[in-house]
C-alpha cells in the first residue's frame, strides 16, 4: 500500500477536513443543509428524514443543483441490512419528440441546454415523497419547514457567489423570472446580503402543508405548466400530475472483498461501476501499482474506456428500451473486456467499441450530493440534480421554482456529443414519458453485514469515475477517506478519446510516459467533482468528509 502523496502544487494537501462522531453524520455541499440534517438526527429522525429535510434546503441554498424541479436517485440502506434503489429521474413530457432538438447543419440547436423546451418533467418532489411514506419517521411538515425558513431569507456566502460564474449569470439574464431572483438589480447579490425568494417559500409552503400534491396539482404545477406555455415548453399538467419514481432493484457487485452497492437504470453509474471492477478482476491488483504511476493510470484508462463504451451504447431506461444487463453485470464478460487491454499501448476508442465481446445470453458538475448516516445505522446515498448549473436558467414565474435542462441528457441526435461530450446510441434517444440516462453514483460499500462507506458525488459523466477512485483509493491502497477524497483525479468516458487530469494532479514525467504510450492527455482547467462521504469504522466510529473542492460541509455528532 502507497502513502497518499501527491504533486506539492495541487490545492489539496492529504490529511485535511475529516469530522468524526458515533451518533449520526451527514455530508452535503452547504453548511446550512447539513446542520439542518443533522438537528432531525439528533431529534429522532432516520436517515430518511434528514435526506428530505437536506434536500428541500439544498433546494434554496444551493439552487445550481439543488432542487425541487429536477431529478435523481435514492440508495437507502435499512438497519437490518436491506438495500433499495429508487429512480425519481426526470421524465421526457407526452409531446416530446426524437428529433426536436435537431438543427439542420446535422448537429443539435442549443434548446436541449436552455430554456423551456429543455425542461423534462421533475421528479424530486415525488420520490423523496415516496421515499418518507415508506420509511420515514418524523412528520413530513417538520422536515419540510426549515426550507421554508431559508427560502425567507439567507446570508450569501462566498460558496453561493461562485456559483454564478459570468457564463451563468448571461444565462440567468435571458430570463426575468430568473434574474429577479438570483440577480437582484442585475448583478449576483453581494456577500453578506440577504437573499429572498418569497414565490419558493410559498411553493415550499405548499409541499409542507399537503405533500407531493402541493408540487403535482394545484398553484405550483399551474404555474409550471403557464410557464411552459407561455414559452413553447411541452410540459402540461397531465404530465406533472401523472410522474411515478420507480423503485428498482440495486446493482451489487463484489471488489476486493468488499459489495459495492448502486443505481441501476436509468443511472447508468452502477453497470459503469460493476463493468470497471470486473475489468479490473483480469488484471493484477491496483495496490501494486505506484499510485498515479504511469502503469496504474494506463489501466484505469483503458478500463474505463471500455466500460464507457458499452455504457454509452447499451444503458437507457429499462422500462422503455432492453437493456442486456444481466450480460453488462456478468463478471465473466467484464474480465474479457479487462483482458483485451494491452499494458504497453493505449487502444483507441473507435477499435474497443468494434471490438466488443459477445454477451452472454441474456434480455451533468452540475448535480449535488448527501451521504448521511443515522443513529440506528440507517443509510442513504443521494445524488439529484438540474442537470447543468442552475439547469435550463429558467424560473417558472410565481412558483421560484427553477427547472431542469436534463433533456439534453437524451441522445438528443445519436452520435453527437451532449454538454458533457459524452457521445450515446440510439437506446438513449428522445421519447415520450422516457427517463433520459444519468452518471448519478449513490454508492454504498458493505464488508459482511457491516456498512463501511456512502458516497456519491455530483460532476457529469466524471462522477463515476470519481466515486471509482474514491473507493480504489481506500479498499486498493488502504488510505483514509479524507486522503481519498481529497486525492488528485483523472477520467476517462471512451469518446473524447483522451485522459483528462485535474490541474496540478500529475507530474509532467507522468504526463510525459502516458503519452508515450499512445494517451492523449489534457489537463482541464478546472478540478471536478463535490464528493460528500461517511466511512464507517469496524468500532463503530463514523467519519465524514466534504470535498475541499467546492466547500461543502461535514457534520456529525
Amino acid at each position: 500500500m502507497s502513502s497518499p502523496r501527491w504533486p506539492t502544487d495541487f490545492p489539496h494537501p492529504p490529511g485535511v477536513g475529516p469530522v468524526r462522531g458515533r451518533s449520526g453524520a451527514v455530508a452535503s455541499t452547504d453548511r446550512l443543509a447539513s446542520e439542518v440534517g443533522l438537528e432531525v438526527l439528533r431529534e429522532g429522525g432516520n436517515a430518511v428524514d434528514a435526506t428530505v429535510a437536506v434536500a428541500m434546503a439544498l433546494a434554496v441554498v444551493n439552487p445550481e443543483a439543488g432542487n425541487l424541479g429536477g431529478g435523481g436517485f435514492l440508495l437507502i440502506r435499512t438497519p437490518d441490512g436491506g438495500v433499495y434503489a429508487q429512480d425519481h429521474r426526470s421524465t421526457a413530457p407526452a409531446a416530446a419528440t426524437p428529433n426536436m432538438f435537431w438543427s439542420d447543419d446535422g448537429g443539435v440547436t442549443e434548446a436541449s441546454v436552455i430554456g423551456h423546451r429543455a425542461v423534462a418533467v421533475p421528479g424530486s418532489v415525488r420520490g423523496l415523497h415516496d421515499a418518507h411514506r415508506r420509511f420515514g419517521r418524523l412528520p413530513w411538515s417538520r422536515l419540510v419547514e426549515p426550507a421554508v425558513g431559508l427560502a425567507e431569507g439567507f446570508e450569501v456566502r462566498p460558496r453561493f457567489l461562485h456559483s454564478l460564474p459570468p457564463h451563468i449569470v448571461a444565462g440567468l439574464r435571458r430570463f426575468p423570472t430568473s434574474s429577479a431572483i438570483f440577480l437582484p438589480g442585475g448583478e449576483p447579490p453581494a456577500t453578506g446580503s440577504v437573499l429572498r425568494q418569497p414565490d419558493l417559500a410559498d411553493t415550499l409552503r405548499r409541499l409542507r402543508d399537503q405533500g407531493a400534491d402541493g408540487f403535482y396539482a394545484g398553484p405550483t404545477a399551474e404555474g409550471i405548466a403557464a410557464e411552459m406555455e407561455r414559452g413553447g415548453g411541452l410540459i402540461t399538467l397531465d404530465d406533472l400530475s401523472g410522474y411515478r419514481a420507480v423503485w428498482r432493484s440495486p446493482v451489487r457487485f463484489d471488489y476486493r472483498g468488499r459489495t459495492l452497492w448502486s443505481m441501476p437504470p436509468s443511472s447508468s453509474g452502477g453497470v459503469t461501476l460493476a463493468l470497471t471492477a470486473h475489468a479490473l478482476s483480469a488484471l493484477p491488483p491496483l495496490g501494486e501499482e505506484h499510485w498515479h504511476g504511469v502503469d496504474h493510470l494506463h489501466r484505469l484508462a483503458e478500463v474505463w474506456r471500455r466500460a464507457f463504451a458499452d455504457r454509452n451504447r447499451w444503458l437507457a431506461d429499462p422500462d422503455r428500451v432492453s437493456v442486456p444487463l444481466d450480460g453488462l453485470l456478468d463478471p465473466d464478460y467484464g474480465a474479457a473486456r479487462g483482458r483485451t487491454i494491452d499494458p504497453a499501448r493505449a487502444s483507441s476508442s473507435d477499435e474497443v467499441a468494434e471490438g466488443a465481446p459477445a454477451f452472454p445470453p441474456s434480455e451533468g458538475d452540475h448535480t449535488t450530493h448527501a451521504s448521511i448516516v443515522d443513529p440506528q445505522g440507517m443509510a442513504v446515498s443521494f445524488t439529484t440534480t438540474l442537470n447543468t448549473w442552475y439547469g435550463s436558467k429558467l424560473v417558472a414565474g410565481g412558483t421560484g421554482v427553477l427547472l431542469n435542462n436534463e433533456m439534453d441528457d437524451f441522445s438528443t441526435r445519436p452520435g453527437v456529443p451532449n454538454f458533457f461530450g459524452l457521445v450515446q446510441g440510439e437506446a438513449n434517444a428522445v421519447a415520450p414519458g422516457k427517463r433520459m440516462l444519468s452518471a448519478m453514483t449513490p454508492t454504498l460499500v458493505t464488508e459482511g453485514r457491516d456498512l463501511r462507506l456512502v458516497v456519491g458525488s455530483p460532476g457529469g459523466a466524471t462522477i463515476i469515475t470519481t466515486v471509482f477512485q474514491v473507493v480504489s483509493n481506500m479498499l486498493d491502497f488502504g488510505w483514509s477517506l479524507a486522503d481519498a477524497v481529497a486525492a488528485p483525479r483523472v477520467h476517462h468516458q471512451h469518446r473524447p478519446d483522451r485522459l483528462d487530469v485535474e490541474p496540478g494532479g500529475l507530474p509532467d514525467e507522468v504526463i510525459r510516459g502516458l503519452r508515450a504510450r499512445g494517451h492523449r492527455v489534457e489537463v482541464r482547467p478546472e478540478e471536478w467533482g463535490d464528493v460528500e462521504a461517511i466511512a464507517l469504522s469496524a468500532d463503530g466510529e463514523l467519519e465524514a468528509m466534504a470535498d475541499p473542492r467546492r466547500g461543502g460541509v461535514a457534520v456529525a455528532w
